[in-house]
């Protein structure tokens, strides 16, 4: 009997961690080491991810990335089918972990992402990916970019 009562008393638990943003199995999610570091794509709240948008207007667009055809053209690629030795451990979250959120909502001070194929961008991505979408890879490669800016500022 005080197993059911155990049971019973996990189960709302359990529930509310995934309601509030936690995962009973871990997934893989879209990130990119950075050193001992690593910029991962925000799934919970209380991260405090560095919030990045996208805009169809070239002209409201803070940042431009270009899609690229080849990924030798590319500052950042993306491809599944490579297998890199430890690339599990480097996207591995500890304390040096950043996190990007997309958002709906353009903001002022954070980032504005357009897409383009022209070659007057800030960046150039490649993507060939089942878990990473461009959107994805845009909002780590502009989020590690602006925190590699902000470090350079700080010295």
């Amino acid at each position: 009997m005080l197993r059911v009562k155990i049971l019973a008393s996990a189960v709302p638990l359990l529930l509310a961690g995934v309601v509030a943003g936690g995962e009973l199995v871990p997934e893989a999610r879209p990130c990119i080491a950075l050193g001992r570091a690593s910029m991962q794509i925000a799934t919970a709240p209380w991260q405090n991810p560095l919030h990045v948008s996208f805009t169809d207007d070239p002209e409201t667009a803070t940042v431009r990335v270009q899609i690229v055809d080849h990924a030798d053209l590319a500052d950042f690629a993306v491809i599944d089918d490579m297998r890199i030795a430890n690339a599990d451990d480097s996207c591995s979250v500890n304390a040096e972990t950043s996190f990007v959120s997309i958002s709906d909502h353009v903001s002022g001070s954070e980032p504005v992402i357009y897409l383009t194929q022209s070659s007057s961008a800030d960046y150039r991505i490649f993507v060939q990916s089942r878990t990473f979408s461009v959107r994805d890879a845009a909002a780590l490669v502009v989020g590690a970019g602006r925190g590699v800016r902000l470090a350079d500022r700080a010295t």
